[in-house]
C-alpha cells in the first residue's frame, strides 16, 4: 500500500427529507378525528392509522385529496 488510504466522500440526498419532515409527514395520517376502524380487519389491528379506517381511500374519506396528493407526489414524470 502506498500512501494514506483517501476517505470516502458522499454527497448529502438532496432529495431525502430531513427526519423532522418525515416524521411530520408521516404523523399525517395517525390518529384523525375522522378515524373508524374498518371491522372487517382483525382487532389487533385497530392502530389508528388511515390504512385501517372503514372510509380509507373510498369517496367517504374528508381527506381524500391528501391520499391523492401522496400517490401523485410517487408517480413518475
Amino acid at each position: 500500500m502506498k500512501g494514506a488510504p483517501r476517505p470516502s466522500f458522499h454527497p448529502p440526498d438532496l432529495l431525502r427529507p430531513s427526519p423532522a419532515a418525515a416524521e411530520e409527514e408521516e404523523q399525517k395520517f395517525f390518529d384523525r378525528p375522522c378515524y373508524e376502524f374498518n371491522r372487517q380487519l382483525a382487532t389487533a389491528s385497530n392502530d389508528k392509522w388511515c390504512e385501517h379506517c372503514r372510509h380509507y381511500l373510498t369517496a367517504r374519506c374528508p381527506h381524500i385529496d391528501e391520499f391523492l396528493d401522496d400517490v401523485e407526489d410517487l408517480s413518475p414524470e
